[in-house]
């Protein structure tokens, strides 16, 4: 049963070591519903071992992963079920019209063909991309590309949702598009986001951080609290500090 009603995603006390190699030591942190958090983190930081193991691609026996409160390792489809991905790199058919891509994924959870049609349409409608779900994927530019995979991620309406620097490579105003729709989600659905960047620029002073150095988690809190704690000006100056060698 879900004990964790304002918690989306919990992370706690998990590690991961490639061999003799500790890629992720004690992380902990929550992701609460209806708010944007950005994991930041050098290159090795950790952050796509993490992305790994909360969509079960690796599996650790260290610490525990709840979605929407339930365990990741115990109750694996019931977690799974509640998460939305977009991943680093580009997933969809090129050859499949946007329509077909989003039948064929809602196909895959279970959705019947009138549901799969009206989410379809309503995802696609809120990015501005419905006239266009019978051109073929390969025909579209990046940025639209991303706003169908993001539609995707969302059509069987997950309680989180993890993107995996979906910006990386786009034009300033699809950019800025993206950033925009996915903060309004947060605030009009109460969608709980995990969003991997290097692009600080993304983050909005009530958003969540977490920083990720050499697979321990350096600060967690909104952006106004990391900035307070570590009396950092912003968030470069914070993000210096913290991933900052010995």
């Amino acid at each position: 049963m879900n004990s964790y009603p304002e918690v989306a995603l919990s992370v706690a006390n998990v590690s991961f070591a490639y061999g003799t190699r500790r890629a992720l030591d004690r992380v902990s942190f929550d992701v609460p519903k209806g708010r944007c958090t950005f994991l930041l983190g050098p290159n090795g930081a950790g952050k796509s071992t993490l992305f790994s193991l909360i969509t079960r691609l690796y599996e650790s026996r260290d610490g525990q992963i709840r979605i929407d409160g339930f365990d990741l390792r115990r109750e694996s489809c019931e977690a799974l079920s509640r998460l939305g991905v977009v991943f680093q790199q580009p997933t969809l058919d090129l050859d499949l019209s946007v329509e077909q891509n989003l039948r064929y994924h809602a196909s895959l959870h279970g959705l019947g063909r009138r549901e799969a049609r009206s989410r379809i349409q309503e995802e696609l409608e809120r990015q501005s991309m419905f006239e266009r779900r019978q051109e073929r994927v390969r025909q579209l530019n990046g940025g639209h590309r991303r706003r169908v995979e993001i539609a995707r991620a969302l059509l069987h309406r997950p309680g989180c949702l993890l993107l995996d620097e979906p910006t990386v490579g786009l034009d300033v105003p699809s950019r800025e598009a993206i950033v925009a729709y996915i903060h309004g989600l947060c605030v009009e659905q109460r969608v709980a986001v995990l969003w991997a960047t290097h692009l600080i620029d993304e983050i909005e002073p009530e958003d969540g951080l977490v920083v990720l150095h050499r697979g321990i988690v350096g600060a967690h809190g909104t952006l106004r609290e990391v900035l307070d704690e570590i009396d950092a000006p912003d968030v470069a100056d914070a993000f210096r500090r913290l991933t900052r060698d010995p």
